[in-house]
């Protein structure tokens, strides 16, 4: 079933014949619909073998989905939070189009390795030696002749 296509940002979008969306029942409340229409939707994307995403996003959305993602790379997302179809197909939408927000954005800057600086080193050493002799301090006193 094509659906329309999913914009997620700039010049990343999904085709809609790239999502595949199934129906099936919900649990939960419902009233009278509950166990006679299909509300629940689930939602597939094939993230590996998708025209549409980068390789970069594709593998940090790999590490994003988690269970979701099955062995041959489709994405299952289960939407069940309204009691309307259209509310949870939105939901569904919505939440891939954040998980793929999320893969996009750009990797944290790497690391700068740093020293301590020289007053706290002395500061701790200091702190240190104040300790032992308290700890010191604790034990038998030594008699003077001994």
């Amino acid at each position: 079933m094509a659906s329309a296509p999913l914009h997620i940002k700039g010049s990343i979008t999904i085709a809609g014949w790239e999502l595949t969306e199934q129906f099936v029942l919900a649990s939960g409340p419902g009233g009278q619909n509950v166990n006679k229409v299909s509300t629940a939707v689930q939602l597939f994307f094939d993230l590996r073998n998708s025209p549409s995403l980068p390789d970069r996003i594709k593998a940090n959305a790999e590490k994003l989905a988690g269970r979701r993602l099955s062995k041959d790379g489709v994405l299952m997302i289960e939407a069940n939070r309204f009691r309307s179809q259209e509310r949870n197909r939105e939901d569904a939408r919505e939440r891939l189009k954040e998980l793929l927000l999320a893969a996009a954005e750009p990797p944290p800057p790497p690391r700068r390795k740093t020293k301590p600086t020289k007053g706290s080193v002395e500061r701790r050493l200091k702190e240190k030696a104040g300790r032992a002799d308290v700890k010191k301090m604790r034990g038998r006193p030594r008699s003077e002749n001994g």
